[in-house]
């Protein structure tokens, strides 16, 4: 979700300022919780400025740059393997655990794609009798 845009930061904190209403009725008015009203006060205060924070971070990326580059090296050499199956390569030659999802992301990452035969996985074939043994 994007910020609120720093003009509608500053009514608010006007507004606040004039003391005219309750926070409950700014927020009503500005259509904001009464909480980011508390937030934006607070922020006013800490930073002296209410221009939004940036982004805090995130978790770290497992499939980085040199890891995308071994994971496409294996695609090329095990080209039908399964998502599972590439895990547990990723696992023992790369010493990297990571799950499923994780293989996928990194495949849409480098732009794989998934390929399908148009006559789709080969069925089990099973033996049964001649032809001859069925008609009798």
């Amino acid at each position: 979700m994007n910020p609120y845009p720093l003009e509608l930061r500053q009514r608010i904190v006007a507004a606040v300022d004039q003391q005219s209403h309750t926070i409950e009725e700014i927020a009503a008015l500005f259509g904001v919780s009464e909480r980011y009203v508390y937030q934006l006060l607070k922020l006013r205060r800490e930073t002296g400025d209410l221009s939004p924070l940036p982004h805090g971070g995130g978790a770290i990326a497992k499939l980085d740059e040199p890891k995308l580059l071994q994971l496409a090296e294996l695609v090329a050499e095990f080209p039908d393997a399964t998502l599972e199956e590439l895990r547990e390569l990723l696992r023992r030659r790369c010493r990297l655990s990571v799950s499923v999802n994780t293989v996928w992301r990194g495949l849409q990452q480098i732009d794989f794609t998934l390929k399908k035969s148009r006559a789709g996985r080969a069925k089990p074939v099973r033996k049964s009798e001649p032809l001859s043994a069925k008609n009798k």
